[in-house]
C-alpha cells in the first residue's frame, strides 16, 4: 500500500498536505510547521513536521489513545509519529492529522478520515503488504 503526503501549504504554524491513498486523493492534512532540520534549523519538540522522506507505516495500538492508528518508523529525529484525527497544529505534535481543510488552519471532520485510513491499512497490513508513505 502505497501513501503520498504533498504538502500544499507551508505556514508559519502549520502545514497543508494532501493525502493519496495508492494513487487516489484521499484526504487534506494538518501538520506543524516544515523546519529545514538537515539545514540547521532547530527542531520545536511538539511544534515541528516530520523531514521529507519515504516510511515504513505500521498499525499498532497507541497507549496515548488507546485505540490502533498508523504508526511511522524510523523518522529521524522523531519518535511516535502517528496518523490520526484532530483539528489543528495544536492537536499534532509532530503527527499528522487528516479530514478538510475548509477552515483556514484546520482540518475539520477527521474522526471518518481516520477510521477509513486505519481500516484500509489493517486491511492492507493483514494481507502482508508492506505500508509506505513518502512525505514530498
Amino acid at each position: 500500500m502505497k501513501l503520498l503526503l504533498e504538502r500544499r501549504f507551508k505556514g508559519d504554524a502549520y502545514t497543508v498536505g494532501t493525502l493519496y491513498v495508492n494513487g487516489e486523493r484521499f484526504c487534506d492534512t494538518l501538520e506543524d510547521r516544515v523546519r529545514d532540520l538537515a539545514g540547521g534549523e532547530a527542531k520545536v519538540p511538539g511544534e515541528t513536521a516530520i523531514p521529507e522522506g519515504v516510511y515504513k507505516v505500521i498499525v499498532n495500538r497507541s497507549p496515548k489513545f488507546g485505540r490502533d492508528l498508523p504508526r511511522l518508523l524510523d523518522v529521524p529525529q522523531f519518535e511516535g509519529v502517528l496518523i490520526h484525527r484532530g483539528n489543528s497544529a495544536e492537536d499534532s505534535a509532530g503527527c499528522i492529522l487528516v479530514g478538510e481543510n475548509k477552515e483556514k488552519g484546520k482540518v475539520l471532520n477527521s474522526t471518518p478520515y481516520e477510521e477509513r485510513l486505519v481500516a484500509l491499512c489493517k486491511a492492507a497490513q493483514s494481507g502482508g503488504e508492506t505500508i509506505e508513505i513518502e512525505v514530498v
